[in-house]
């Protein structure tokens, strides 16, 4: 089976991708909020525990598609 034969890997390698980009994005509030000063810490510390959340979210919606399409016994 090549690559482009399992849809379902390559949307969860996608829904990964984007979980990097949120996990990305939370580590800059969280920077913004401790270290660089920037806006409301509490505002910055609630912007980055969502994030992370999604980020978990996405996780884990892609290790369901992963496990859907994965051939069973």
């Amino acid at each position: 089976m090549s690559p482009g034969d399992d849809p379902l890997g390559e949307l969860a390698r996608r829904v990964r991708a984007l979980a990097e980009e949120l996990a990305d994005l939370a580590l800059d509030r969280l920077l913004d909020a401790t270290e660089r000063g920037v806006g409301d810490p509490k505002v910055k510390s609630a912007e980055e525990r969502r994030l992370t959340r999604a980020a978990r979210a996405l996780e884990k919606a892609a290790a369901d598609l992963e496990s859907l399409g994965e051939p069973s016994d």
